[in-house]
């Protein structure tokens, strides 16, 4: 309440500034206008105070200046015509008060001007780096999600379980990492005013495993008394808000859960630039809520307890982005000339970021970023913002040039099922075998998972479905062995020296190029090379000797770069 209170004595300043010259100006009712001003001052502050019990107005510069003058010109001329002053008109430059209200006015317009330069600094202050070589997000180290679409429907038909469920709907999901396990967590919140009342506690949270088609939903039963459906001080955004009150607030709370189970709502804040609301990146801050007591902890975000991954909320992630984006050459270049602008693209299924875990073990917040100009569905790269730090790190190596963005990548998929109304959802990019691949969840209507797509990043003619993420990628790794065209593409195994007898022999041709593939005796791995790297491969038959240098996978296929044939290349 103190944050609150703070907020409302604070939007009397010009009032009490205005108040001083009329008892200045007219000494012979001064006694009345002190009597009437500090009457409206006791009213307006318990109005104020149930406004900004309501609202949460942050302390800032434009908030204050703006809640000011609305306090100024609505009990300013109540003043005035308790104490029965007369009003004189003089010009501004004649009147004390005229003088005070053109400050305030010009001050307003600053702010405003202000404001929009500010866009610049906010862009200074975000922690970025960039990276000319695309950065490899290998399936292995960086798991793939089931959609929270899906995950919440799965959840939602599980509500049953919970006690007094008409009490109560599904909260946000939060992917986050608990026990070494990927999963989502959602809680249970109030459905109405009415509900709060009778009910006073949610009963608990969720959680689904993030990277199992077919896991199920787990109920968590934990009460909880301050949520983000509860009302008046049991609000967590109110609990944070007393406390913070000179903090904006961004997003909604989320929960994540500690060692034991026990859940705590986060809420990402931020300082923002002085005369601005603009955020400043070097000042995230999260406050760590109770919700059984209420009590607040606040952190830095990169010294939050281990437990809680997205520090950074998802809706700040996505500012980030759009402010690294647009305002590298400041506001006006955003405009007019638009030299260097990216525009992150909207794909994301929290806020237009998608949460994935890096090789590392950390949470990331992935975003693809696109050319401003219209009808260009090429990505120019794509951002990692650390979700403790805020950290930025934008990735447009060559291996990206020339791959189409994630809206495409869903248009793919959307198209593939007409009839059914499958759609695509939450697509990351990831290096298959060296090759930028956009794997997609492929939901249905209800938003149930039907299947996964992989769709080769440069060639929207490249896809293939399949029913898990397994199977789907052992698929995808064949047909990229078997396309002459993608032969050539990079790749992290190490080369490898291997001789043996050719047992079986397959030739693949196109247009462009020529591809061998064979098996050698006693092995089930596809061999594949072209007639650029070994001319004479065209002449393979089984039975030959071989000896080559190659590149060989863990899913059963090989890249050769070097080959001799006993009897041909000798």
């Amino acid at each position: 309440m103190i944050g609150i209170l703070t907020t409302a004595v604070l939007s009397f300043l010009l009032y009490f500034l205005l108040v001083l010259i009329a008892a200045f100006k007219n000494r012979m009712r001064k006694k009345m206008i002190w009597k009437n001003a500090l009457g409206l001052f006791v009213f307006g502050t318990v109005i104020m105070s149930i406004v900004v019990y309501v609202f949460m107005p942050p302390i800032t510069v434009p908030n204050m200046l703006l809640l000011n003058v609305v306090v100024a010109v609505i009990l300013v001329p109540a003043v005035y015509g308790g104490a029965r002053i007369p009003v004189r008109y003089e010009t501004a430059y004649q009147s004390l008060s005229g003088i005070v209200l053109l400050v305030v006015a010009l001050s307003i317009i600053g702010v405003f001007v202000y404001s929009i330069f500010a866009l610049e600094d906010s862009y200074e202050s975000i922690p970025k780096s960039e990276e000319e070589e695309a950065r490899p997000l290998n399936e292995e180290n960086t798991p793939i999600s089931v959609a929270p679409e899906s995950a919440r429907n799965k959840v939602q038909k599980a509500m049953s379980v919970v006690p007094n469920t008409q009490f109560y709907d599904l909260g946000k999901l939060q992917a986050q990492r608990v026990d070494g396990e990927i999963v989502y967590v959602a809680p249970v919140e109030f459905t109405s005013f009415w509900r709060y009342l009778r009910g006073k506690e949610t009963e608990g949270y969720f959680s689904i495993p993030a990277t199992n088609v077919n896991a199920q939903p787990e109920f968590i039963q934990e009460k909880m008394r301050y949520t983000n459906s509860s009302f008046f001080n049991h609000n967590v955004q109110r609990v944070v808000y007393s406390k913070h009150p000179d903090h904006i607030q961004s997003g909604e709370a989320q929960i994540e859960i500690d060692d034991e189970g026990k859940p705590w709502y986060i809420q990402t804040i931020y300082k923002p630039l002085f005369f601005s609301n603009r955020p400043d990146m070097k000042e995230i801050k999260v406050a760590v809520v109770d919700p059984v007591s209420g009590s607040v902890e606040t952190y830095e975000s990169d010294e939050a307890p281990d437990f809680i991954e997205g520090s950074v909320s998802g809706e700040l992630a996505a500012l980030e982005n759009e402010y690294f984006g647009k305002y590298v050459n400041g506001w006006l270049n955003s405009i007019f000339g638009k030299k260097d602008v990216k525009i992150p693209n909207e794909s994301g299924t929290e806020s237009s970021v998608t949460p994935i875990f890096g090789e590392d073990g950390e949470m990331y917040y992935f975003t693809d970023m696109a050319s401003p100009k219209e009808n260009i569905d090429s990505a120019l790269g794509y951002t990692l913002i650390h979700a403790r730090t805020g950290e930025l790190t934008y990735y447009n190596g060559k291996q990206n040039n020339g791959i189409m963005d994630s809206k495409g990548a869903k248009q793919i998929v959307n198209k593939e099922f007409p009839e059914k109304r499958w759609t695509g959802s939450m697509p990351v990019l990831y290096n298959i075998d060296g090759h930028p691949t956009w794997i997609v969840n492929v939901l249905d209507p209800n938003g149930l998972f039907k299947r996964y797509a992989y769709i080769k990043a440069n060639d929207s003619d490249f896809a293939v479905f399949g029913d898990s993420a397994k199977q789907t990628l052992n698929a995808y790794r064949l047909q990229l062995a078997q396309d002459p065209s993608s032969i050539e593409g990079g790749s992290s195994a190490e080369l490898e020296d291997k001789s043996g007898v050719v047992n079986r022999v397959l030739v693949t041709s196109t247009d462009e190029r020529q591809a061998v593939q064979f098996l050698l005796k006693g092995e089930t791995t596809i061999y594949t090379v072209t007639t650029s790297k070994a001319p004479l491969a065209i002449f393979l038959k089984e039975g030959d000797e071989v000896d080559l240098k190659a590149r060989i996978r863990q899913n059963g296929t090989a890249t050769v770069e070097e080959m001799s044939i006993k009897g041909i290349s000798e």
